[in-house]
């Protein structure tokens, strides 16, 4: 089965930005891409919301009309 992960190889060794395989042993194939600075850098682990909170979130306004009169602010 083929996977992929990601990873940089720096002075030789692997830092995983993610999960990283279970295997102890593995062939590998690699592509090695130009550096980019680190602005756009499409190697930078992205921010996710905790899986733990999702569907719990509640709307208590509105964009258009808020939940409670302006003079109360």
């Amino acid at each position: 089965m083929l996977k992929s992960y990601e990873a940089i190889c720096d002075h030789g060794r692997m830092k995983w930005l993610g999960d990283k395989p279970k295997n102890e042993q593995a062939h590998v194939i690699v592509t090695v891409l130009d550096k980019q600075k680190p602005d756009d850098c499409s190697f930078q682990k992205r921010r996710e919301p905790s899986r733990l909170i999702a569907g719990k979130g509640k709307i208590h306004g509105d964009i258009v009309a808020a939940k409670i009169p302006e003079e109360n602010w």
